[in-house]
């Protein structure tokens, strides 16, 4: 059964709901009928009214005909449907403060959401903050930072100016931009981790774009949890695999657990960089813009060469091929077969696609690979972030003998 998943999308100035997957006539028929679709040439995908109207009726059009992911539309009108009395970071000018004191019952101008009857709208920034929006965005490709990173830090900082009004971005002080921090713990409640990504987003901005020296130091971080990485157990992973019966689905599951690769080099992967003489891939521009060399299990090349031969992919282009052959696979949707696999196998535990590269080095350490060689296949630049992996490994707990284990007990 296909996949379809929905995503925000901003097209042509307006905010639309974005529509992916494999590619079907019946359902192109379906999305035309249930919710007036339509076809974007430039964003190579299907879109609709960014409503919940239009979702719902996009979810009851597809029952029994495809699996509708559309956990990013509910997070994106959670994130934005705002209470209309918050607190509304506004520096006043004629007051002449330097600091105001932070204030939940100020009002906040809350992000735009088409209702029912509304056509989507596009988001309303002032004169001045449209153009910082413009100059952060240029910012971001002139010194290269990669399409993900572009994307989250423009989507934090638009949220950013969103929230301002009218108050010019570039006229806050570190106390306001405090205030607003302030404001995303108490009122939005948002986790550490997005905390994180808004301050490296500002940071940019202040400093990078504003070039104000050493903007961000007074501002302190919240203190992230600890958390130890997702994993499957190996029976978990036989489980999973057998589960799958698409030859493509399996061998791009196969190939992000034999050499731990993340979604986005497992869909990026090009044909020519499988090396099947020397046993080797080739992952090029991974995270951090880094090329490197991992293994090629032999299991998983008899798995290659068959995906090959049923699929045929373009010597020179993509191994997994999209919608468009010419595109590559989608990760959201090699997302969503993994979610479907978990199911068949009735497996309960939290874990995407990285679990699966989680499980890879866990699984190393458990036979004992020397932690450094674990640090150059899986790419980190730090080894504390492969020393984790220590923590997740039961090798030394099974060589410790549990106290109640010595007790004499009859059960």
């Amino acid at each position: 059964m296909n996949t379809v998943t929905i995503l925000p999308l901003e097209h042509k100035g307006v905010i639309v709901a974005a529509i992916y997957f494999e590619k079907d006539i019946k359902l192109n028929t379906v999305l035309q009928k249930a919710v007036s679709a339509k076809w974007s040439r430039t964003k190579k995908c299907w879109y609709m009214d960014c409503t919940k109207e239009a979702c719902n009726k996009l979810r009851i059009a597809l029952k029994g005909a495809a699996i509708l992911d559309g956990k990013a539309m509910r997070d994106y009108f959670k994130q934005n449907i705002q209470n209309p009395v918050e607190t509304h970071i506004n520096a006043s000018k004629n007051q002449g403060h330097s600091k105001t004191e932070y204030n939940p019952s100020l009002r906040v101008q809350p992000i735009s959401i088409p209702t029912k009857k509304e056509k989507p709208i596009s988001y309303n920034l002032s004169d001045e903050n449209a153009a910082a929006l413009s100059k952060f965005s240029q910012a971001l490709v002139l010194k290269a930072y990669s399409p993900n990173t572009i994307n989250t830090y423009t989507s934090e900082f638009r949220l950013y100016l969103q929230t301002l009004g009218n108050t010019a971005a570039k006229d806050l002080s570190t106390d306001r931009v405090k205030d607003y921090l302030q404001y995303c713990h108490t009122s939005l409640k948002l986790s550490e981790n997005t905390i994180h990504s808004r301050m490296n987003a500002l940071k940019f901005y202040y400093e990078q774009v504003l070039y104000k020296e050493k903007f961000f130091w007074e501002i302190p971080r919240p203190k992230k949890p600890y958390l130890l990485p997702n994993f499957f157990n190996q029976d978990e992973i036989v489980a999973i695999l057998k589960g799958t019966v698409n030859i493509k689905h399996k061998t791009m599951l196969m190939l992000a657990y034999s050499s731990g690769l993340r979604v986005s080099e497992v869909v990026a992967m090009k044909t020519y960089n499988i090396d099947s003489k020397r046993m080797c891939m080739k992952i090029e521009q991974g995270k951090g813009k880094k090329d490197r060399m991992v293994g090629l299990s032999p299991v998983l090349l008899v798995m290659l060469r068959e995906y090959c031969r049923q699929y045929k992919p373009k010597k020179e282009g993509y191994l997994f091929m999209g919608q468009n052959p010419e595109e590559m696979y989608s990760p959201r949707s090699l997302q969503l077969v993994l979610t479907a696999a978990k199911e068949r196998a009735g497996i309960l535990k939290p874990g995407s696609i990285h679990a699966l590269r989680h499980s890879f080095a866990t699984h190393l350490v458990d036979r004992g690979t020397d932690v450094t060689i674990i640090q150059k296949i899986m790419g980190h630049n730090d080894i504390k972030t492969t020393m984790r992996y220590l923590h997740t490994s039961n090798k030394d707990l099974l060589k410790i003998l549990s106290p109640l284990d010595s007790l004499n007990l009859e059960i």
